[in-house]
């Protein structure tokens, strides 16, 4: 069974594997250094839909039936999914999920999403409680914006601390069956706390997610007594140029140095010179489909053998904002390696 370890951490004793991922992303992200890794592009931002909250839904359905394919499963046989994204009541899951026979457990974490979905059904995996669960999370640039900022049509002018919503979906499928999986399994997680050091400013997410990260990162070292030289690598979920570039300084004021080691998200998936995406991207749909396509890739080709993966999310909205609240945030950490002789 799996165990607690310190504060936060929780250890699989339990093997629990990764059996398949897919990403799927839009134009714009296809157009960025991450281009073939995803499994699809799809160059119609509307994805054949009359609204964006109803494409972001077919992104979200798309990720899903491509990663049950690439698993070499029929939705009868996942026992559970987990998902969740950024619109009200979780629309964007709920109405992309619908006709899965499934058990659904809808999440909202912001865009740290994909790594709370990713750690509770891994532990409902290691348990038996499950066998095999799903777990997916999704953003869309278009109902990202309308829902938290300004209708596109208000055509606002973009501060440089602002970060460009992913419209973009990952999925992962989990199995405590690990005969059939890939190289690749889930060894712990950390679940984080929520973090609020008074950030007010919507357009600089990175600010106000990054003490987040922090707070989690320094745990989970603390707990499992290890240090950032014991990994390959350690990607954070969407902290941007802003967030990244705190969350070093953070981490160096706590003795803890991660120079070589962070990766940001948001600063992977697009050129941000080329691109004009300002502090880089964000959104749900930005930790889930880099993970699920040059991670978790990069993973299997033995590039990394060991990551920390740790998804922050902002914990605000639209009526918080205009009641002046400030942004709470929170960040969940997954440990994945890669099986030794693999």
């Amino acid at each position: 069974m799996a165990h607690r370890v310190g504060k936060q951490t929780i250890m699989l004793d339990n093997e629990v594997c990764i059996k398949g991922y897919a990403s799927v992303v839009s134009k714009k992200e296809g157009e960025g250094p991450l281009k073939d890794y995803f499994d699809k592009i799809n160059l119609d931002m509307m994805f054949g839909q009359d609204s964006w909250e109803k494409a972001e839904s077919i992104l979200q359905k798309n990720a899903a039936n491509i990663c049950i394919e690439k698993a070499r499963l029929r939705e009868n046989d996942i026992d559970c999914m987990f998902a969740g994204d950024l619109l009200n009541q979780c629309i964007g899951s709920a109405y992309g999920l619908r006709d899965f026979p499934i058990s659904f457990l809808g999440l909202y974490g912001a865009c740290s999403t994909m790594a709370e979905g990713l750690g509770l059904s891994s532990l409902l995996c290691e348990s038996g409680a499950a066998n095999i669960a799903l777990s997916l999370t999704s953003s869309h640039f278009c109902s990202s914006e309308r829902q938290f900022r300004y209708p596109l049509e208000y055509g606002g002018q973009r501060p440089p601390t602002s970060q460009w919503t992913v419209t973009g979906s990952g999925a992962i499928i989990l199995s405590n069956d690990t005969k059939t999986c890939l190289p690749l399994k889930i060894e712990s997680v950390t679940f984080g706390k929520i973090i609020d050091l008074g950030i007010t400013d919507i357009n600089n997410m990175g600010a106000a997610m990054a003490p987040a990260a922090a707070d989690t990162l320094e745990a989970y070292f603390s707990d499992t007594n290890t240090s950032p030289e014991n990994y390959d690598l350690i990607v954070t979920g969407d902290l941007g140029a802003i967030g990244s570039n705190l969350l070093n300084t953070l981490m160096e004021e706590k003795g803890i140095s991660l120079k070589n080691k962070h990766k940001d998200c948001g600063l992977l998936i697009f050129d941000r010179k080329r691109q004009d995406t300002h502090s880089g991207g964000s959104g749900c749909g930005c930790s889930a489909s880099v993970l699920c396509s040059y991670i978790l890739k990069s993973m299997e080709n033995g590039i990394y053998n060991d990551i920390l993966f740790i998804a922050t999310g902002a914990l605000m909205s639209t009526v918080s904002n205009q009641q002046s609240e400030t942004i709470p945030s929170i960040a969940h950490l997954v440990r994945i390696s890669r099986k030794e002789g693999k």
